[in-house]
C-alpha cells in the first residue's frame, strides 16, 4: 500500500522560519502562479486579432483549427516543463528552479508579442508553457517544505486558486488593452517578480539539509524510477490524472452540452452563466479545501471529492434532457468539489515522496495526466455521434472519477489528520 510520508526530511514544520518571511514567500508563489494563469489564457482571448494580424482574414473553421493547435502546443510545453523543472528543483534547489521558471515564461510572453511570424508565436507559446508548468510544481513543493503542518493544507488550498484568478485577469487585460502586442507585455511583471524573489527568498531548509548529505547526491531521476518509489509514482499519477481528465472533459465541453439542450435560441446567456458558476464553484472549493483536509484528513477528503464528482456527473448529464435553472446549482456543486480536489491533491502528492525526489515526482504526477488529458478531451467530439449526444459522451469520460475513487480506496494507506 502507498504510504503518506509525514516524517521524512523536509516535511517537518520549519519553526525557525519567521512569519513575515512566510507571508512574502506565499505572496511570490501566489502571484507567480496567478500570472501563469494569465499567460496561459492570454493567447485564447487575443487569438482572433493575432490570427488576423499574422495570417490575414481566415474562415472560422481555420481559426478553430489554429486555436486547437496553439493550445495543444502550450499544454505540451506545460507538461514537459512541469517534469523538467521538477528535476532541476531537486538537483539545483527550489529557489533557483522557481526563479528560473518565472523568468522563462516572463521572457517568452514578452517575446510572443514581438514575433513577426506565426511560427515564432508557436515557439514562444511552447516556451511560455514550459515555464508555467515549472512554476506550478516548484511553488507547491517549496510551500510544502517550509510551512508548518498545522496550516499547510489551508495555505496550499488557497494557493490552488491562484491559477484561475489569473485566467480571470486575462479577460480583464483583453478588455482594457486592445492591442495584442501590448497585452503580451504583461510578461514584464513576472520578470520583476523573479528579480524581487532573487533578493528576498531563501532556499528551502529541507532541501539544503538533504543536499548537504553526500550520500544523497544521486540523480533524482534514477531514484524516482527505483522499485522503492514505483508504487507511489503510479498511485500519485493515477489519482491526479483521473481527476484532471474528468475535469477538463467537462470544462471543455460543458458550454456545447448546454447549447445542445436548448434548440430554440442561441443560448449565449445560459452558456455564459454555466461557465461563471463553474468558475465560482471551483474558486470557492479550492479556497476551502485546506479546512476540509484539517477536518476530515487527506484520504477522506479525496474520497469525498471523487465520490461527489462521480455522482454529480451522473445527475448532471444523465437526468437533464432539457435545460432548467436547476442545472446551474448542479454545476456549482460539482465545481465546488472540482476546486476542492485540486487543493487536496496539491497537498497530498508532494507528501508521498522524500526530499530528494519530491519536485521531480510531483512534476511527473501532475503532468503525465495532462498529456493524456489533451488527447482524451479531443475524443469527446468523436464519441458524440457514436453515443447519441454530448451528455452521453461527457458522462462516459466522467466515469474516470470512479477509477480515481477506487485508487484512493485501495491504493492509499489510511493516515491521521495532517
Amino acid at each position: 500500500m502507498s504510504t503518506l510520508v509525514i516524517d521524512k526530511p523536509g516535511l517537518k514544520p520549519q519553526t525557525d522560519i519567521s512569519v513575515p518571511y512566510r507571508v512574502i514567500l506565499f505572496a511570490i508563489c501566489f502571484l507567480s502562479s496567478a500570472l501563469g494563469g494569465t499567460v496561459s489564457t492570454l493567447m485564447s482571448v487575443y487569438l482572433p486579432v493575432v490570427v488576423k494580424d499574422l495570417q490575414g482574414n481566415l474562415p472560422p473553421n481555420e481559426i478553430n483549427s489554429i486555436s486547437g493547435y496553439i493550445n495543444a502546443i502550450f499544454i505540451f510545453g506545460w507538461a514537459l516543463g512541469g517534469f523538467t523543472w521538477g528535476v532541476i528543483s531537486d538537483k539545483m534547489g527550489r529557489k533557483t528552479a522557481l526563479l528560473m521558471a518565472i523568468s522563462c515564461y516572463g521572457i517568452f510572453t514578452i517575446l510572443t508579442g514581438q514575433m513577426p511570424t506565426w511560427w515564432g508565436v508557436v515557439l514562444c507559446r511552447f516556451m511560455s508553457g514550459f515555464g508555467v508548468g515549472g512554476v506550478l510544481v516548484t511553488t507547491i513543493t517549496l510551500i510544502s517544505e517550509v510551512w508548518p503542518a498545522k496550516s499547510k493544507a489551508v495555505v496550499i488550498g488557497i494557493l490552488s486558486i491562484a491559477f484561475p484568478v489569473g485566467i480571470f485577469s486575462a479577460g480583464l487585460i483583453n478588455y482594457v488593452v486592445s492591442s495584442w502586442r501590448s497585452g503580451f507585455l504583461i510578461g514584464v511583471i513576472p520578470l520583476a517578480l523573479a528579480l524581487i524573489g532573487a533578493w528576498v527568498l531563501s532556499e528551502s531548509p529541507g532541501w539544503l539539509s538533504y543536499r548537504n548529505d553526500i550520500a544523497n547526491r544521486n540523480n533524482p531521476l534514477n531514484k524516482l524510477l527505483s522499485p522503492a518509489h514505483r508504487r507511489e509514482l503510479v498511485v500519485g499519477s493515477l489519482t491526479f490524472g483521473t481527476m484532471l481528465i474528468g475535469l477538463w472533459a467537462i470544462f471543455s465541453w460543458l458550454p456545447t452540452w448546454v447549447q445542445s439542450l436548448i434548440t430554440n435560441h442561441d443560448a449565449a446567456k445560459e452558456r455564459g452563466l454555466s461557465m461563471m458558476f463553474l468558475g465560482m464553484g471551483g474558486l470557492t472549493g479550492g479556497f476551502l479545501s485546506g479546512w476540509l483536509v484539517n477536518l476530515l484528513t487527506l484520504r477522506r477528503s479525496m474520497l469525498i471529492c471523487f465520490a461527489v464528482c462521480a455522482g454529480l456527473s451522473f445527475v448532471l448529464f444523465k437526468t437533464n434532457s432539457t435545460f432548467s435553472p436547476v442545472i446551474y446549482a448542479e454545476i456549482c456543486v460539482l465545481a465546488l468539489f472540482f476546486g476542492a480536489s485540486q487543493g487536496v491533491l496539491s497537498a497530498y502528492i508532494p507528501q508521498l515522496f522524500s526530499t530528494g525526489i519530491r519536485a521531480t515526482a510531483t512534476g511527473f504526477c501532475f503532468n503525465i495526466g495532462r498529456i493524456f488529458t489533451a488527447t482524451a478531451v479531443l475524443f469527446v467530439g468523436i464519441l458524440v455521434s457514436a453515443l447519441g449526444g454530448y451528455g452521453n459522451a461527457i458522462f462516459i469520460f466522467s466515469l474516470v472519477f470512479v477509477v480515481g475513487l477506487l485508487v484512493v480506496l485501495f491504493g492509499h494507506k489510511r493516515e491521521g489528520k495532517s
